[in-house]
């Protein structure tokens, strides 16, 4: 252990934890009206949002309308979308666009007029883009520039290892390590917005960035707070699939521009699965791969880029620049994809308001379930998700924010003033012991599940956790986190005995109705099925 020293305490009316798009909104909505802090365990600019290629979802073109958003967003979500939230999202996404664009994100236009693309099950044009296939970075970098100036104080590298509760067990901030230094500083807050984005570096296949790892999700589960829908995992059916090259990302949008998935044949086979082939839900397709997979023995199968052979380097700078350094133009040659791990529908259950079950705790983007998504996502639905939700999120916390005293800066206890050092020898092997969950959680937890999977996954996973039990090392507290929010998942897969959405069993293949509702679990409560979750208006 290193040396004790002052510990550093802030008092803040809204901190939120994340710099994705969902926290950078929140901030900016919070920013007028508040004191505000922004706490991220990376640089400001790192996350899931910036590598979001396809798009963002909006009825603004005069054929489309949010009724026709609604329809296409539940039945992507097989019966378990909450209606209220998806009206929310649909309604409000025109406004949010609108914003955006006053903002400062430059989103594709023809003609004047805002460019929308399709995307599989959208049944219009509806998914707009910045600079082609960098929409989340386009977005990202508007909000950010924006956030300059606005007197938010910024906290990079700084990792979120506890909330903060008062004696009522009302969330009164979070204490962090500077992974700089290795300081602990406690940030006060009226209320806390968790933004800490998804967990996709839970597997060993992902389209995430490395800190994507849940650890958000593992916070508010240890404060107290429920969770809900962690079964339902989305594997993007086209991640670049080349040895010694990264799951990177081949968006949706390519088949929405008439792409084709073919085998090592030269055959379209989706077609025989579903007769919309390349734009079936994310789901369809994914499963359908996997299996062609299974049946070939082939490491991956093939996007066929060339009916948009003239085009496809202009509408997608990003995806043929990244193929380009890999040998790969995809204007003529097909690019070898499989599926990988890519969005966490399930999260820390919110209400329409972004409120968590903990008071002064609320939760917006990927790290949140709003009941928007069901079992499984509408294509781009996710980044609009993150503006809608994190504004509702910020007028609910400043509204609750009336109503409390002011937060006050004041140490909280802890069991030392700064982290353990990177020479700890009692710290347990990290390294080996992430690469054991990425591995297990994809051998078992992956696209396709079973029962014998899920115990081998549980009892390695728990494994995991007692190994970094009493562990102050923060590679080792961060490994924990991640750990529990794998685990989440796999009692969620456990015990789901159905196969719905992006939650395929193997050894129960069809959907039932008794398995219409959210899977609900809270740390002392234990877990149920909320048939309530999915009301409609």
């Amino acid at each position: 252990m290193n040396g004790g020293g002052a510990r550093s305490a802030r008092a803040y009316d809204v901190v939120v934890i994340g710099s994705g798009i969902a926290g950078l909104v929140a901030a900016l909505s919070a920013a007028p009206r508040a004191r505000v802090a922004v706490v991220t365990k990376a640089a400001l600019d790192e996350g899931c949002s910036r590598y979001a290629q396809g798009g963002i979802a909006a009825a603004v073109s005069g054929d489309d309308s949010p009724d026709l958003h609604f329809e296409d967003t539940v039945a992507a979500g097989r019966g378990l979308c909450d209606e209220r939230a998806v009206r929310a999202l649909v309604e409000e996404a025109p406004r949010r666009i609108r914003e955006l664009v006053e903002w400062g994100v430059g989103f594709d236009t023809q003609d004047g007029a805002l460019m929308v693309g399709r995307e599989a099950a959208h049944s219009r044009p509806r998914i707009l883009h910045a600079r082609g296939d960098g929409t989340g970075l386009a977005i990202e970098s508007a909000l950010i520039e924006r956030l300059h100036g606005l007197g938010v104080d910024v906290y990079e590298r700084h990792h979120a290892t506890r909330l903060l509760l008062d004696q009522d067990g009302r969330c009164n901030g979070v204490e962090c390590v500077d992974g700089d230094t290795g300081q602990r500083r406690s940030f006060a807050a009226t209320a806390t917005v968790l933004a800490s984005g998804g967990a996709g570096r839970l597997w060993r296949y992902t389209t995430n960035p490395e800190p994507a790892t849940g650890d958000g999700i593992a916070l508010a589960w240890e404060a107290g707070a429920e969770v809900a829908g962690m079964e339902f995992v989305q594997f993007h059916p086209t991640a670049l699939a080349l040895e010694g090259a990264p799951r990177f990302l081949i968006s949706e949008a390519v088949r929405g521009e008439g792409a084709h998935v073919v085998n090592a044949e030269g055959e379209r086979f989706l077609l025989g699965v579903d007769q919309r082939g390349e734009l079936a839900p994310r789901d369809v397709v994914a499963q359908a791969i996997w299996h062609e997979l299974q049946r070939s023995g082939e490491p991956a199968v093939y996007l066929d880029c060339t009916p948009l052979r003239d085009r496809a380097a202009v509408r997608f700078p990003t995806i043929h620049r990244t193929c380009l350094q890999f040998g790969i133009d995809i204007a003529h040659d097909r690019i070898p994809i499989a599926p990988a791990a890519h969005y966490l529908i399930g999260g820390v259950r919110t209400d329409l308001r972004g409120s968590t079950s903990i008071a002064g705790l609320y939760a917006c983007g990927e790290v949140a379930s709003s009941g928007v998504h069901g079992a499984n996502r509408l294509a781009s639905n996710s980044l609009l998700e993150s503006v809608v939700f994190a504004h509702r999120a910020v007028d609910a916390a400043l509204d609750h924010n009336a109503e409390m005293p002011p937060a006050v800066a004041v140490t909280h206890g802890s069991n030392a003033d700064t982290a353990g050092n990177d020479n700890d020898n009692t710290a347990p092997d990290v390294t080996t012991l992430t690469d054991r969950l990425r591995r297990t959680m994809w051998e078992h937890v992956g696209l396709v599940r079973d029962a014998q999977g899920l115990s081998t996954a549980a009892h390695t996973v728990d494994g995991i956790i007692q190994n970094c039990d009493g562990a102050e090392r923060l590679d080792a507290v961060a490994l924990r986190a991640a750990a529990v929010t794998a685990s989440l998942v796999v009692a969620a897969a456990t015990a789901r005995t159905e196969s719905r959405g992006a939650h395929l069993r193997s050894d129960f293949p069809e959907s039932e109705e008794r398995w219409l509702g959210t899977w609900v679990m809270h740390k002392e409560r234990g877990s149920r099925l909320d048939r309530h979750a999915l009301a409609t208006h």
